[in-house]
Order: C-alpha cells, then structure tokens, then sequence
C-alpha cells in the first residue's frame, strides 16, 4: 500500500468535485457530511470550516493504492477498514471524512477527505505527515500481507505526476551524480549544475552535520523523505567509502611500475645459493631439472653387449 498526500488545499469544491463527479466514482463512506448531492457535501464540509476561520488551507486529502496484485483480496469493506485504522495512526479523528473510490486505473485505490477543522473547531496538524504516511503505508502492508510495492528503479516514470514526479527526479539525479564523487562538497557542487540545492541540519550550537536536505524551484525534501539511502548517514557513508577505493587505487603500482621494480632488483639467489630469474611478481619459478641417466644402466649393457660379442666369437 501506498499513501500519497497532496499539499492541503484551499477549496472544498474543487477537491469534492474531482473525487466524487469523476467517471465510476463510488463513496464507500461518510461521516459528518450528506452525501445525497455534491452541493450538500461541499456544503457540510464548509460550514465546519467555519468554525476556524483563521486556518486558509483546511482541506485534507490522501490516496491510498493497492498493488494489482492485491485485488483479488480487496473488497469495498476491506478497503475502508485499512482506510479508517491508516487515518487513525495518522491522528486524524474526530473530523468530518469522505472516502470514494475511483477506478480509472489498474491497480486499486481510494481517495480520503477530511476537515482539518476538527469536530470541535480545533486544526488537525499536518506536520511530519509524510515521514508518517511512509512508514505506516508499509506497517499496515506487511500486517494485512499485502504485496509490497516495486523498487524505485522499476516505477513507471512517464505515469508520474506533481510531487511524486519531482521526487522521482531527484533521486534519480541524487543517485546517479553521489555514486561518482568522493566528498560531500562535491556532491553539493556537482548537484548545483544540476539545479539541484543542497542544504545540511546541524545539531544545536555545533558544527556537526545531523541531516540533509535538497531543494528544486519551490520545494524542498529531506533525503530519508525522498527515499532512505538518501539520509545523512547511509550518503555520507557511502562517498566516504567511494573516497577510501580511489585512494587505494592511486596507491597500486601499475604494471610498468611492477615491471621497472623487478628490473631494478636484479637476480636474486634461490634457496641452493644460485642466482636465479624472478618473474613480474617477484616470485622464483620452480624449475624441474631432467633426471640424469642411471649409470648402472649403462655398465649393464654394455656389460651386456661384450658378453654378445663373445658369444658370437664363440660360435665362430
């Protein structure tokens, strides 16, 4: 399951409108709002606003999607009970909530509206609510089985809109250019070409780096939030041990300078006291001597070769 929360909106019109008018649009559950015509709920939703008049952006709204494999095992019920513990553990209750479901694409999803105007008139805080939404998408994946979601290097880019098409961009930008640099102010110069901003949290009252930001045009993500290996400590660890390769490699002879060394050595002496050629490795090759004739051998026959003499002398 994934959650996608768009930024809070302005208008209750525009947002009820687009969920429920749309083609095959079905509202799978209502509380604090009539749900008999689109004018009565766009008015309900209004009149609570209301009673915060001081909060602009009052209009909640999250989409929830299924992979397509889950579909199977989704019914309208199911959806709305993982939609209601999901609003739960997000701290968004007692408010006035929409849930409709669409079907204009494959895989299933639901889309939440809800007042942050709360039942009492008090706002509904939606700080933090995207690090939030990451890490109880995949709690509440993993309790009901539910498939887990593709790697990012497998989404379908061209499908991808507004902010998640942002941040599939930077990360695609961030990966490709940290994996070819070995400092973090490198990272910082080589993603300014790219349009990119990058900006460090310190801790307070130090210089010591506790987390990373970056920027394009208007928005600005922290590293974790536009994907985990992008945090302070896993980047900042990955470059440090990029560093560390390049320099071991500078450090190896080449094999010129393998092959001027061995020169430079001369013969060396084998374990017999000989002088002896090394190969470009400095090691002595083992050489294996032929084994020298048996003289024994050689006396027998031509011990033997007298005695045919003789025998032939003989018989002459």
């Amino acid at each position: 399951m994934i959650g996608k929360i768009p930024k809070p909106g302005k208008s209750f019109g525009g947002c009820i409108e687009y969920n429920v008018l749309k083609k095959e649009a079905t509202i799978l559950y209502a509380d604090g709002v009539r749900i008999d015509k689109t004018a009565h709920i766009i008015a309900d939703f209004n009149m609570q606003r209301k009673m915060n008049p001081g909060l602009g952006q009052a209009v909640g709204h999250i989409s929830l999607s299924w992979s397509p494999e889950d579909k199977e095992r989704l019914n309208d019920e199911k959806m709305v009970s993982i939609a209601k513990e999901y609003l739960q553990r997000m701290k968004i209750q007692d408010t006035q909530l929409l849930i409709v479901k669409h079907k204009d694409r494959a895989h299933p999803h639901i889309h939440i509206v809800y007042n942050r105007v709360n039942n009492e008139g008090k706002t509904i805080p939606d700080s933090f609510q995207h690090l939030k939404n990451i890490k109880i998408s995949k709690e509440l994946t993993l309790k009901h089985g539910m498939h887990i979601g593709q790697d990012k290097e497998k989404v379908n880019r061209p499908q991808l809109k507004g902010i998640d098409k942002l941040k599939y961009e930077l990360y695609d930008t961030i990966k490709a250019v940290s994996q070819k640099v070995t400092s973090m102010a490198e990272l910082k110069q080589e993603l300014l070409k790219q349009g990119i901003g990058m900006q460090f949290k310190y801790k307070s009252g130090t210089l010591e780096k506790q987390g990373i930001s970056f920027s394009k045009g208007d928005y600005k993500f922290k590293g974790s939030e536009i994907d985990r290996s992008l945090s302070y400590g896993r980047l900042s660890k990955q470059i440090e041990q990029q560093a560390q390769q390049k320099q071991a490699e500078e450090q190896r002879p080449t094999l010129a300078q393998q092959l001027r060394e061995v020169i430079d050595r001369g013969p060396v002496k084998d374990q017999s006291g000989h002088h002896s050629v090394i190969d470009l490795f400095g090691r002595i090759p083992i050489i294996t001597p032929e084994p020298e004739p048996d003289p024994y051998r050689r006396k027998k026959r031509k011990g033997q070769g007298n005695d045919q003499d003789q025998s032939q002398g003989i018989s002459r």
